[in-house]
């Protein structure tokens, strides 16, 4: 245990909650909850081809504007992220579990059990209209979940390392609460969320059904006991090897599959929901948008929709679509928040995970390409791109910050660009040893991530783990002298590149992620 008073003084941080024992984040969990799995994240591209070119139908306006249900946006965080900082456009996408309204015939649980998500993707729209890219975040990713608007009007307390699909859950409604997911995903990368789209069971199996289904592939064959982990013996064959077309609840049970394929883990599926984005994508391309086929089209995707109130109207929701109208299928992308195990959850992996969102702000494509939209002057140089500290939030995140050096007013200083990022200083004063050369992070068990979230701020900080659940930065010689973020990426990040999919790649490509595929 160290004896220094800059460890001393510091103010504990909060215990680190426990994570929930069950993936809905709240206290039980059925046998065939948890055979539920993230399916959701593909109606919002489906949705986006679906309205184009619906320009001057006004009979398609009255239909859509009848079946549009929107959240109360009162629950959105007062402290959000500037609007003006990315061009692009960022939309959330969350696939519910909800129980009432005919879901529970379908996979979704029991009518009195409340709201629950297994995934989200959010997909940045860049500014030149022409590429996307869509990040999936696993639902046991530890997050700090802000303050959130419970049904009575309170807010809730910040929650540190809590699972991210908890976030739903919070309030214990049928519907969710997708304000408080919203709120933990700005919190989680800095960005503004622009919009935000829930999506139900109905919803998918309805618009499978509406496009005459969709073309998978499984590296293997697939049995009734996959699906169900607590069958007894094996079953009959439910998916043979090989590509095939499913819809309706065989679309459901493909994309709830864990079991059978790969290491059944989470992120496995994840890759396999992506494929299966990519294929519907593609059918809803090759068969072009009639007036016959458009109609039963926008109403599968709406009547099973709830979106922010930014989206709650046909007008609305046509303009969007139509700034999508020029990202072509090669351009569109899929890839993973930046991650690593803890345990049996999920870790975000820095700064590996603020290089991405960085390099979205900047409207950086995978590859490095500015898609910004802007035409640059040939005797212009570029402008330079904001620094990964940019895209660092410490939201809800407790630091206590000291001066190392001789130089007076330094943890003043340092305190008040912590602020500035959203990290609340619970004090400030001189450490014992004023000869730091290097600016020092400390860190207490389990503040690893908040360690390196804070170290970005403070360019070649040393991380050093200490005794106590405490959080202190201890500035150096290097923060007197002025020294700066380096500056952002010019591409998103390899690690999260190296396994990206494309809307056109093939098929069967990357489906089985870890042992066994």
């Amino acid at each position: 245990m160290t004896t220094t008073r800059e460890h001393e003084t510091a103010t504990h941080r909060r215990r680190r909650s426990e994570p929930p024992r069950n993936g809905s984040g709240h206290g039980r969990r059925s046998a065939r909850g948890r055979r539920r799995s993230p399916w959701r994240t593909l109606l919002l591209v489906a949705l986006a081809v679906v309205v184009l070119g619906t320009a001057g139908l006004g009979w398609i306006y009255l239909k859509l504007n009848g079946d549009i249900s929107t959240f109360d946006g009162d629950g959105l965080s007062k402290n959000r992220p500037d609007a003006a900082a990315s061009k692009g456009e960022n939309v959330l996408v969350i696939g519910s579990d909800a129980r009432n309204d005919g879901n529970s015939a379908l996979g979704g649980g029991n009518k009195d059990d409340i709201g629950r998500s297994d995934t989200a993707f959010l997909l940045h729209v860049y500014a030149d209209h022409k590429h996307a890219l869509a990040v999936s975040v696993p639902r046991d990713t530890l997050v700090t979940i802000p303050p959130c608007k419970l049904p009575d009007g309170t807010w809730t307390k910040t929650q540190t390392d809590t699972m991210f699909n908890a976030a739903f859950s919070i309030g214990q409604t049928e519907k969710g609460n997708p304000a408080c997911t919203q709120n933990t995903v700005e919190q989680l990368t800095g960005l503004r969320v622009d919009h935000t789209v829930v999506v139900d069971f109905k919803g998918f199996a309805a618009l499978t059904d509406v496009v005459g289904g969709v073309e998978v592939c499984l590296p293997n064959d697939v049995y009734q006991n996959d699906l169900n982990p607590k069958r007894p013996t094996q079953g009959s064959r439910i998916f043979k090897k090989g590509e095939q077309k499913v819809s309706g609840q065989k679309a459901l049970d493909y994309v709830r599959l864990r079991h059978g394929v790969g290491d059944g883990s989470d992120i496995g599926r994840i890759q396999r929901q992506q494929a299966f984005v990519s294929s519907l994508m593609k059918k809803i391309k090759s068969d072009g948008l009639t007036p016959t086929k458009l109609l039963p089209l926008a109403s599968a995707a709406t009547k099973s929709m709830t979106v922010d109130p930014g989206l709650g109207s046909a007008d609305k929701l046509i303009s969007f679509a139509m700034s999508l109208k020029n990202v072509d299928l090669h351009n569109t992308k899929f890839v993973t928040i930046p991650w690593r195990y803890e345990g049996s959850r999920v870790a975000v992996v820095e700064p590996d995970a603020s290089d991405l969102w960085a390099a979205l702000k900047a409207d950086r494509t995978i590859d490095g390409k500015d898609a910004s939209g802007k035409k640059k002057k040939a005797s212009a140089s570029a402008p330079a791109s904001p620094s990964p500290a940019e895209s660092v939030s410490g939201a809800g995140i407790d630091v206590a910050v000291y001066n190392g050096t001789t130089t007076r007013g330094l943890a003043s200083e340092a305190a008040r660009d912590l602020t500035a990022h959203g990290f609340t200083v619970t004090g400030t004063g001189n450490a014992l040893n004023t000869q730091h050369a290097t600016t020092v992070v400390q860190y207490g068990p389990g503040l690893r991530t908040r360690a390196d979230k804070l170290a970005k701020l403070f360019p070649g900080a040393q991380l050093q783990s200490i005794g106590g659940a405490v959080l202190n930065v201890v500035v150096g010689a290097d923060y007197a002298a002025g020294t700066t973020a380096s500056p952002a990426p010019t591409a998103v990040p390899s690690s999260v590149a190296d396994g990206a999919r494309s809307a056109d790649d093939d098929l069967c490509s990357n489906l089985t992620y870890g042992a066994g595929g």
